[in-house]
């Protein structure tokens, strides 16, 4: 049986591999993986398209210059490999509301989108309250 084409990865298999790559990210790079950055970056990105002057100026895009980088390219490489290895394992499916969340709290998508959108927000708070 063909790996990429199964459905559902032990969580300890794919735990371990995560391991791996960045054991080897460390090893090659000296750079540990990881994202939160990326979506501060990104939000300085679109600041700067409105206020350059403003984003210069604040001392935390200063120090990470609000630009395309390695970590950008590990979000691209994530939603990518997401898509393709769903593709393979044919699990693709496009809808916008998931039947556990549809079962529970109905079919709205902007309470679906809004809730996810709040989950996002806490999450990257935590992130970056931690350094990454």
């Amino acid at each position: 049986m063909n790996i990429l084409k199964k459905t559902r990865w032990s969580p300890y298999v794919a735990g371990a591999l995560i391991g791996v790559v960045s054991w080897f990210s460390v090893l090659t790079a000296g750079k540990y993986l990881g994202v939160s950055t990326t979506f501060v970056r990104t939000a300085g990105m679109i600041e700067s398209l409105f206020a350059p002057e403003r984003t210069v100026a604040l001392p935390y895009f200063v120090k990470e210059k609000p630009i395309i980088d390695w970590q950008w390219m590990e979000v691209l490489g994530i939603l990518i490999g997401a898509f393709i290895v769903a593709k393979l394992s044919g699990d693709f499916k496009s809808r916008f509301v998931p039947p556990m969340w549809e079962k529970r709290f109905g079919s709205s998508r902007i309470k679906r989108w809004s809730v996810a959108f709040l989950g996002g927000i806490i999450l990257m708070f935590g992130a970056r309250m931690a350094d990454g």
